[in-house]
């Protein structure tokens, strides 16, 4: 009994440390394995009602969860301007040119 309790305890440990996964959006199109790297927390966004009219050929649209640390820091080093907040996210037109 000790052993099963232990493991449950080592569980709850383990899982109280992990990162809160991303909300899920019914309304953004996310694609992509990170913005711009394999493994960030940002993603593209593609064409939906909810982003048709924040999409720019001169830019990428790209929605990072609201509570993903270094927003300030990503917003810096890409030039980004907040457009809009939807389910969760906060949406960045991030220019390409």
């Amino acid at each position: 009994m000790r052993f099963t309790v232990s493991m449950f305890a080592t569980a709850a440990l383990i899982t109280a440390c992990s990162p809160p996964p991303p909300p899920v959006s019914t309304a953004l199109p996310l694609f992509g394995e990170g913005y711009r790297f394999k493994g960030d927390g940002c993603q593209r966004v593609g064409e939906s009602p909810a982003t048709g009219e924040y999409l720019d050929d001169a830019a990428d649209l790209v929605g990072c969860p609201e509570d993903l640390e270094n927003l300030g820091v990503f917003v810096i080093d890409f030039n980004a301007q907040e457009v809009a907040r939807i389910d969760g996210y906060v949406l960045y037109s991030v220019p390409v040119r």
